[in-house]
């Protein structure tokens, strides 16, 4: 089963990540051929305080 880790800033709403979960859903289905069932998606909201890119924290 396909199984999809996502990590986000905080602040997306709940209706733009059902949006996300059921576009990553119907596109995995396609490509592989499973079923939705056999799709897990976890979100993981993050502070831009604990995310860093180039030496340098998203909140800085």
């Amino acid at each position: 089963m396909p199984t999809f880790n996502i990590q986000l800033f905080e602040g997306r709403s709940i209706e733009q990540k059902r949006a996300l979960v059921k576009a990553i859903t119907e596109v995995t289905c396609k490509t592989l051929e499973c079923s939705p069932e056999s799709v897990d998606i976890i979100i993981q909201d993050v502070k831009k305080e604990n995310w860093a890119t180039g030496g340098k924290l998203w909140s800085d």
